[in-house]
């Protein structure tokens, strides 16, 4: 028998971010997938191409990477997205656009920490902030290494990175009516002040397939706390164990059930 081959899990970076968040990912996923980090044009291992702050040409860019890194492997390769903040419907409206160029969908999109189209703000929502605040936010969000901020040539690109994406995210709404045909999971931390559980649900209106709603513990970047942990989740949704038991594949989470790491709704 062939072995299987590994599911390529396309991740999405948080804004003012580049695909070196999901570095380590690649070393404690499991065996079953492939991690692949994906970067905007002009940052990262794209930094040589021209930036692009338009919504639909960005979608566009990302989509024909996914494509060409698919098409460079085996035949009809299994595929998913993650995507985390604004990265969740990047992923999202990316997957939708690979589906259609290759011809068949991904197995799920997994949407993290991220607000429906329809919620967000059609305003730049940090336009009106100096470097100084901006930086501020930035650290007080948490989702970047304290050290890298301290070095004034590394804060000032992340502040670029940053305004360039909230730029983007203005035109989020764009997409409000985005409607997908594969299923969906969404991943809700409890303690998120940015967005709730609830609604990370109205994620449900964006696609005609299964929704699973994965709740963890902690705050808006609960997810990057244990990389492992938040892979095992993902590659539970995508590969669910096969039903020798007669229990309920879609209640598989790779870990006891009274773990409290994660629980589905």
């Amino acid at each position: 028998m062939s072995a299987v081959s590994p599911v390529h899990l396309y991740c999405f970076p948080y804004a003012g971010a580049t695909s070196a968040i999901y570095r380590p990912w690649r070393a404690v996923g499991p065996a079953g997938l492939r991690v692949v980090g994906v970067d905007l044009p002009g940052r990262g291992a794209r930094r040589a191409e021209q930036r692009v702050t338009d919504y639909r040409a960005l979608v566009a860019a990302l989509a024909d990477s996914v494509v060409t890194d698919l098409r460079q492997a085996s035949d009809r390769p299994r595929y998913a997205t993650f995507g985390h903040s604004f990265g969740a419907l990047v992923s999202l409206a990316v997957a939708d656009a690979v589906a259609r160029e290759v011809g068949y969908p991904p197995l799920r999109s997994v949407l993290s920490a991220s607000l429906p189209p329809r919620l967000h703000s059609t305003e730049d929502e940090v336009a009106a902030l100096g470097d100084a605040e901006l930086l501020d936010k930035i650290r007080a969000d948490g989702g970047t290494a304290p050290e890298l901020l301290a070095n004034e040539a590394m804060a000032g690109y992340l502040i670029r990175l940053m305004r360039e994406d909230h730029a983007v995210r203005a035109q989020f709404p764009l997409d409000r009516t985005l409607l997908v045909p594969f299923p969906l999971t969404t991943v809700a931390a409890r303690d998120d002040r940015y967005v709730t559980p609830r609604q990370m649900r109205l994620w449900a209106e964006h696609t005609t397939a299964p929704v699973d709603q994965v709740e963890i513990t902690g705050g808006h970047f609960a997810a990057f706390r244990d990389p492992a942990a938040t892979l095992v989740l993902v590659h539970a949704e995508l590969c669910p164990p096969a039903d020798a038991t007669g229990a309920d594949p879609g209640d598989a989470t790779g870990a006891d059930p009274g773990d409290p790491l994660a629980t589905r709704r």
